[in-house]
């Protein structure tokens, strides 16, 4: 009961204890194999039996025993190995654990004292029951939280306008599908070289925990405010943005990513897409947009409306060929440990840049981060020598040295699709052998399929071997990959990290390279690092 209280919780606070997300797990392979597995059959089969045969039932209730303390032992291995999956202890999850054992104990307590001939069917019900009992638990006490939430926001806010009436400081508001954190920690980065500066953690993008980095960390010595938003429901983005009052937005890239907790394109364009960032910033604000991206460059024609009134728009893109960019990118070399460009504005100002990040699309986070500072007042050269100090975790992707002389390239933070093709472009810069370890992508709703197929046939071109760890989307994967040539027995499903390895260490040898994108297996990575 232990490992279930804690795993369950730590399930719903992974899942930002959002009921899309917490349900759009169980539309998984994996979410569905933690309701529908031979263990959980198995007993509740045993249940049926005592109302059918209860003679049968005595018998096989030594097996289902046998069971119960299988999963014990287990579960004590992985207190040892310290690999029990557990929430972060927050005063919300310490709560929700002391309910959930509050339940358990009396209910124990209670069929214990009855001595009822039903006690084995109520114990294995109740262990049944477990995940729908410790939901109901948390759902019960939203209401609470949501009341607890309301009133943080309302103290950060309140702070916030204090704080500005005082020191005028600068916020500036990060959203979008993907290249929010990278763009954030590229721009916080620079502007400390010149200014005192504040940026919310990592994976700190909702609006409780912008609140809280307002609460616990915001100064009136602070210059600037640089707050990641993410959001999973239209009015989440704006919701944040009434709160931190931005005068300044990025939209760093819109995709399908979290289309299917969104519900549609039009509400997904809405948050992350920019439109609610946009509709907040005010009359002399400024929002910048990622110029190769058909989203972005929607919402930049939407904009124009409110540039009539003061507002500004600026646009960063790779090349100043297809759009009139405010910066942009030339004389690009891609090489295996970094990147250089040279950085040129409308003003005909440029800089070369040196980064030590890996991919091209990195440029691109660079060039809002660099167009941003230049506006805050930093000079190219400023910007330029301050680049120096990004460091390569900063981008989420890293290259490290792997055993056997293989380079592990290791982009497992997180994954969508335009990450995907991104880093596989980047992995095209290794030669010898390619292989690519990846989940399923998730929470792509209806497009799922389509973008699958395209992420197979995109492999082919790069990597001599897939290794999927999901099952969800494989088969459309498989099919883009094969269509695009890829013979069978080079995309693999596995999901085990010692067989991984075994693949990837009977394929490769040194000088060859492995890319992990997503969330590979756990303990993976270790297996392949020196």
């Amino acid at each position: 009961m232990l490992q279930y209280v804690l795993f369950w919780l730590y399930l719903w606070q992974l899942k930002d204890y959002h009921i899309g997300r917490f349900v759009d797990h169980f539309r998984t392979h994996k979410g569905q194999k933690l309701i529908f597995n031979f263990v959980q059959i198995f007993k509740l089969f045993l249940i049926v039996l005592f109302f059918i045969a209860g003679s049968y039932f005595n018998k096989l209730f030594s097996v289902l025993f046998l069971i119960y303390l299988a999963e014990a032992v287990l579960f004590l291995r992985t207190i040892l190995k310290k690999s029990v999956k557990k929430p972060i202890i927050t005063s919300k999850t310490i709560f929700l654990i002391s309910i959930s054992f509050a339940v358990i104990i009396l209910f124990l307590f209670n069929v214990i004292r009855s001595e009822d001939s039903l006690q084995p069917v109520l114990f294995s019900g109740f262990d049944i029951l477990t995940p729908l009992i410790i939901s109901v638990i948390v759902l019960l006490f939203q209401p609470i939280f949501v009341m607890a939430r309301n009133n943080t926001l309302r103290k950060a806010k309140e702070k916030m306008e204090k704080i500005k009436s005082v020191s005028g400081v600068k916020v500036v508001a990060v959203t979008g599908s993907y290249g929010k954190t990278s763009t954030k920690e590229f721009l916080s980065t620079i502007l400390s070289k010149k200014f005192k500066v504040l940026k919310t953690k990592d994976n700190q993008n909702s609006e409780i925990g912008v609140a809280k980095c307002i609460l616990q960390d915001l100064k009136p010595s602070h210059q600037i405010f640089i707050a990641e938003v993410g959001a999973y429901d239209k009015g989440k983005v704006k919701e944040v943005c009434f709160m931190l009052k931005p005068s300044i937005g990025i939209v760093t890239g819109v995709n399908e990513q979290h289309l299917s907790l969104f519900g549609s394109m039009e509400n997904l364009l809405s948050a992350e897409g920019g439109r609610e960032l946009a509709d907040v910033l005010p009359e002399d604000g400024i929002l910048m947009i990622n110029g190769n991206n058909k989203y972005c460059l929607d919402l930049y024609k939407e904009f124009n409306k409110k540039i009539l009134l003061g507002a500004q728009a600026k646009i960063y893109s790779l090349s100043n060929k297809t759009i009139d960019s405010d910066i942009w990118a030339d004389e690009i070399t891609v090489h295996k440990n970094g990147i250089s460009f040279l950085a040129i504005n409308k003003s005909g100002e440029m800089a070369h840049f040196d980064v030590d990040v890996l991919g091209k699309h990195n440029i691109q986070n660079l060039l809002g981060a660099i167009l941003m500072a230049r506006e805050l007042g930093m000079s190219f050269e400023e910007i330029s020598e301050a680049c120096k100090n990004i460091l390569e975790e900063q981008a989420g992707m890293i290259l490290k040295a792997g055993k056997h002389g293989i380079n592990v390239i290791d982009s497992s933070y997180s994954a969508n699709p335009d990450g995907v093709y991104a880093d596989l472009d980047y992995f095209s810069v290794f030669t010898g052998k390619k292989i690519i370890v990846m989940p399923c992508l998730i929470e792509l709703g209806d497009k799922s399929s389509e973008i699958h197929e395209k992420i197979g046939k995109k492999i082919v071109k790069i990597c001599d071997l897939a290794i999927i760890t999901t099952k969800d989307k494989f088969k459309e994967l498989k099919k883009g990959a094969q269509e695009a040539g890829m013979a069978e027995k080079n995309i693999v499903l596995c999901d085990n990290p010692h067989d991984i390895y075994s693949l990837v260490t009977l394929f490769c040898k040194s000088g060859d390279a492995v890319l992990l994108e997503g969330r590979v297996p756990n303990g993976l990575i270790n297996l392949l690092i020196k």
